[in-house]
């Protein structure tokens, strides 16, 4: 197997790739990025928190339009996960048709190879698929 990186700092790779956030010590908030301070309360203290690879479909967008090397039609998708934390990703393993694709419906984390580079390392990236 070829060394993997993942594509964004806040997803785990191992035995269950996850997403970590950053959670603010005074109010709980999560962010998916590093901060200086929280946006909700101000706090300056923070730690790490695995989050759930579930989730609930909040809404979605299917996106026509992008630029050339990506390819069109997907679904553009924000996620509930359980336990706390919201995350935007694209959904994938279902078709982008309307029909397809139903509020609340259940859905897990998943990775994929986004590109290898010269020397064999692939960046993964994640996204969601119905459960």
């Amino acid at each position: 197997m070829a060394d993997q990186l993942p594509y964004v700092g806040y997803l785990e790779l191992g035995d269950e790739p996850h997403l970590v956030a950053q959670e603010c010590g005074a109010c709980g908030a999560l962010f998916l990025d590093r901060r200086n301070a929280c946006a909700s309360c101000g706090g300056l203290d923070f730690a790490a928190r695995a989050l759930s690879g579930d989730g609930a479909l909040r809404t979605f967008t299917i996106v026509h339009r992008a630029s050339p090397d990506v390819q069109v039609p997907y679904v553009s998708a924000i996620i509930d996960l359980d336990g706390g934390g919201v995350v935007k990703a694209n959904l994938v393993g279902v078709d982008p048709l309307p029909d397809q694709v139903q509020l609340g419906m259940r859905v897990t984390l998943t990775t994929f190879p986004v590109g290898t580079d010269s020397d064999g390392v692939e960046a993964i990236g994640f996204g969601y698929r119905p459960a």
